[in-house]
């Protein structure tokens, strides 16, 4: 039996996690914030009177690599598939929470597809449930496992109709070197060779970066942080640091649907993103 099917329903111990506005800032500054300095809603996000935290922070608060894991697969070949953020409650830009992580389950998509590791991250602080954040890892060198392989989740169709709204942002060709600075210090997003090894030409973008940037464009679309309750999206492509992400927006009730490009590319590079926004 696979390393990976007899780690499903593992859980690790719980990690004390605790940040400091520092961190904070350190987010958004990753995310492109500041750019413009004179932008008041900019700077909520970057200067510390007054500072706010931004959602998608929760989704590297408690971060755990899978080296650390012990799973044995393929580091070089391990990507973000997809991503699910929960928010229960906003939380402060500093103090202590409890992280616990869990895989839920671990999918064989074929020999030449690779496998799917869910895993489960709770945040926690002394009032309760603060966040939850579900990933999919990609292993794409970890999959034939299973007798039969199965397919990967069919996710609803994106609107046909023309977007609400599109939002335009630039990443900055630095842009993965400070997002690492978050905690995802994988190779793959700093040196060249490690990308080669891993397939790409030169280092790609995190996937929670691309998600994050997704996450501004969403900000700018809702106008208020606080009305985001839950966002995800699924990973189709990589992003290169420098590239320009447009997301289109489509009102659909009480949620917002989503999916982002690279301008440059044509690329589709995070889809079926949909988020929960709550009436302002």
């Amino acid at each position: 039996m696979s390393a990976l099917v007899e780690s499903i329903g593992r859980s690790y111990d719980p990690e004390r996690v605790h940040y400091t506005a520092r961190e904070a800032i350190l987010y958004a500054l990753s995310l492109g914030y500041g750019s413009d300095p004179l932008d008041p809603l900019h700077l909520k996000y970057v200067y510390e009177n007054g500072l706010v935290a931004l959602p998608t922070q929760a989704c590297v608060l408690g971060h755990r690599s899978i080296r650390e894991m012990d799973l044995g697969v393929d580091y070089r070949r391990v990507v973000h598939g997809g991503q699910k953020l929960v928010l229960f409650r906003p939380f402060a830009p500093e103090g202590m929470l409890i992280s616990r992580t869990t895989i839920e389950n671990v999918v064989d998509l074929g020999k030449d597809r690779g496998a799917v590791i869910h895993l489960l991250r709770t945040l926690r602080d002394d009032e309760g449930d603060v966040a939850e954040s579900r990933m999919e890892i990609l292993c794409r060198g970890d999959g034939g496992f299973a007798a039969e392989p199965a397919p990967r989740a069919i996710l609803p169709p994106m609107p046909e109709r023309p977007p609400d709204a599109v939002v335009t942002l630039a990443t900055a060709p630095q842009a993965a070197l400070l997002y690492r600075l978050n905690g995802d210090t994988n190779p793959l997003h700093a040196d060249p060779v490690a990308a080669r090894k891993a397939g790409f030409n030169r280092p790609i973008l995190h996937g929670l970066a691309t998600f994050g940037m997704a996450a501004r464009a969403m900000l700018d679309f809702v106008k208020d942080e606080r009305r985001i309750a839950a966002i995800s999206g699924r990973f189709s492509a990589p992003v290169f640091p420098g590239e320009t992400l447009a997301t289109q927006f489509w009102r659909d009730g009480d949620d917002v649907r989503f999916r982002t490009s690279v301008a440059e590319r044509g690329v589709i590079v995070l889809n079926h993103g949909t988020a929960s926004v709550q009436k302002g």
